[in-house]
């Protein structure tokens, strides 16, 4: 059996359970940018180039109300996606020897890759820079396809889409959920959701996002020892 034949045999069971939940989110993705009045093509446009599911929803009202707010937008990404700082760093040591693909491994680390790629141990005898890679290419593929499905159902079906956009919230809880079953995981989670309160309660809900990984940012040092 070839090297990438077998990884890939290895790394499919893995996605199983992401494939239900990232293609649903997909979908649900797809029918509120239909609703919003954008086409198919560009819905799964900005999913196969954007790929950042969170900040994906959180542009749907932005795009309904036909409005031009880029640094808004810019800000908006960033408080939204500043987490993707902690994975970066996590994963520097899995995706240091993948070559070629690493460019692809960092384009499509999100929520979920970065969940299962981190807690998925390397079979044995299976090539780990292929196992990661087909693992991070068929989350991919679920919400890239989730989102072609939900926008062309979205032309199909109507009805009220009210509450369709906690999906997103949902998926977190899970994904919070499973990493906490892990007793060495707990006290980071723990770290985690202290910061994210403290900043809560400083600032408001709509600015809290940056203080709270700043806060996350300054744990870790200080668990690590690490002082600059």
């Amino acid at each position: 059996m070839g090297v990438k034949k077998k990884a890939f045999k290895a790394a499919f069971p893995n996605t199983i359970s992401i494939m239900a939940g990232s293609t649903s989110l997909g979908v649900v993705y797809g029918m509120l940018m239909e609703t919003a009045g954008v086409s198919a093509p560009w819905a799964i446009v900005m999913s196969a180039v954007a790929f950042c599911g969170s900040m994906q929803f959180a542009t749907v009202p932005i795009l309904a109300a036909s409005l031009f707010e880029p640094l808004q937008v810019l800000v908006l990404s960033l408080m939204i996606n500043a987490r993707h700082l902690f994975y970066g760093i996590s994963m520097l040591e899995k995706y240091k020897d993948m070559g070629k693909l690493k460019g692809f491994m960092v384009c499509t680390l999100c929520d979920e890759s970065f969940s299962t790629e981190s807690h998925c141990p390397v079979p044995e005898k299976v090539d780990k820079k292929w196992f990661y890679f087909f693992m991070s290419l068929m989350i991919y593929f679920y919400w890239v396809a989730g989102t072609a499905i939900g926008s062309m159902a979205g032309m199909l079906i109507t009805f009220d889409t009210t509450g369709l956009d906690f999906a997103m919230t949902a998926l977190f809880i899970v994904l919070f959920t499973e990493y906490w079953k892990k007793k060495e995981n707990r006290s980071a989670a723990a770290m985690g959701v202290l910061a994210s309160l403290t900043a809560l309660l400083v600032f408001d809900g709509v600015t809290f996002m940056i203080p709270a990984m700043l806060l996350m940012l300054m744990a870790v040092f200080v668990r690590k020892k690490i002082w600059i």
